[in-house]
């Protein structure tokens, strides 16, 4: 089940949570350009997170695994889908990068991420960041009280499927607030008037990924890095959101 969270302090605690976030992912965006290196973008992130008093949400987690993630964000770059670990590799001009960050505070965890051009890119690459990100804003329109996952779901998938291209099935959004990743999933396909009924208190964080080729999906041998078989352009798209008596509030939208 979704956790609730009923109190103004806490509603008021994830909010302060998700502004350090959308800090991060300012700052980030103002620093991407061709000869950048993930790692400085790690390290922008991680500096930015403790400077406002936060914790990385992604770094060690999960807790107990074998193989905990090593940074504070992810860096996927073109066939990248999500989960990649920040190194040593270079931005060039054209590339599609996507980046995701979650914070703590106060005991609160706030998630978001964005995809955007490295310098100049294609129109087709221009065109896959504006169908991911205005399926988000579908998905996000959806999430009203009495509507139910499911028609989420279905928003976001008949968005981008209008404009010919796939959404991926193994991964979507899911429930945040308290912990990193709560209950309900929140597939970026479906039928709707199934799954969890929304109720005002929910926060859920979802998360379109799209591509315009086969939405194929394979895990790297460092366990994190999700990539598409076939080589092929994606992106993704990720708000914090609050369902509320008069609808969605957007806690991580960027200025």
């Amino acid at each position: 089940m979704a956790i609730i969270i009923k109190s103004h302090a806490e509603i008021q605690a994830l909010r302060e949570s998700a502004q350090i976030n959308v800090e991060v992912l300012c700052r980030l965006r103002d620093a991407v350009r061709p000869g950048v290196k993930t790692k400085e973008l790690d390290k922008i992130a991680a500096e930015t997170i403790a400077r406002r008093g936060g914790k990385a949400a992604f770094l060690g987690h999960p807790k107990g695994s074998p193989h905990p993630f090593p940074a504070t964000i992810t860096v996927a770059i073109n066939e990248q889908l999500v989960h990649g670990i920040p190194d040593e590799r270079v931005l060039v001009e054209g590339d599609i990068i996507s980046l995701d960050c979650g914070t703590i505070y106060k005991g609160f965890v706030s998630d978001s991420a964005f995809s955007m051009g490295v310098g100049k890119i294609s129109p087709e690459a221009q065109c896959l960041l504006d169908v991911t990100e205005n399926s988000l804003l579908k998905g996000i329109e959806a999430s009203v009280p009495s509507n139910r996952i499911g028609d989420v779901s279905r928003a976001i998938q008949m968005y981008v499927e209008s404009h010919g291209m796939h959404v991926v099935r193994e991964y979507g959004g899911h429930g945040v607030g308290r912990s990193m990743w709560e209950d309900p999933h929140i597939p970026n396909w479906g039928d709707p008037g199934r799954g969890n009924r929304l109720k005002p208190g929910m926060t859920l964080a979802l998360e379109p990924m799209v591509m315009p080729g086969d939405p194929t999906t394979k895990v790297l041998d460092d366990h994190w890095t999700v990539v598409m078989v076939d080589g092929g352009l994606c992106a993704h798209f990720e708000h914090t959101i609050a369902i509320t008596e008069n609808g969605p509030e957007i806690l991580t939208k960027l200025d």
